[in-house]
């Protein structure tokens, strides 16, 4: 039997990427390498469940040194959900994944047609890891004994 489904194939992996989920952190400077982070514009590809991908064009923190994308989690899903609102408002809320980049030649090319998801998946790069940051507070904190 003949598969008639054309084949994925995405592009190498580049970025690492992480969803701040703090809203009162911004964080100017790089949680790996204390560097201070630039603002920088990705197109970043959403799968939203069960089947529906979405590109975003949006304003990231970004560490070069670290090759690390951070995006704000409270800005992304308010764009994310303008976005659904307008173009499929019955996906507003199900659960989403952020899990890469395109060019923004790419992306505006995109823009203009119709795109099937496998040309979208195509031209993307997907993340080489997604990572999660803890914060702890600022304060006094008691001395450990490390002997022990």
């Amino acid at each position: 039997m003949k598969n008639d489904h054309p084949k994925i194939t995405m592009r190498e992996a580049r970025h690492y990427f992480f969803l701040n989920p703090y809203q009162d952190i911004a964080f100017t400077h790089c949680p790996k390498c204390e560097g201070k982070t630039r603002i920088r514009k990705f197109c970043l590809m959403i799968h939203i469940q069960p089947m529906q991908l979405i590109s975003m064009n949006k304003f990231c923190r970004f560490c070069p040194t670290c090759d690390l994308i951070i995006a704000k989690q409270a800005e992304f899903e308010s764009l994310l959900a303008a976005m659904c609102e307008q173009h499929v408002p019955d996906r507003i809320g199900d659960e989403y994944f952020i899990f890469g980049t395109m060019d923004r030649n790419d992306w505006k090319n995109a823009q203009a047609r119709t795109t099937y998801p496998h040309e979208s998946l195509h031209t993307t790069y997907p993340f080489k890891d997604v990572l999660k940051f803890e914060v702890l507070p600022g304060g006094w904190y008691p001395e450990t004994d490390e002997s022990g």
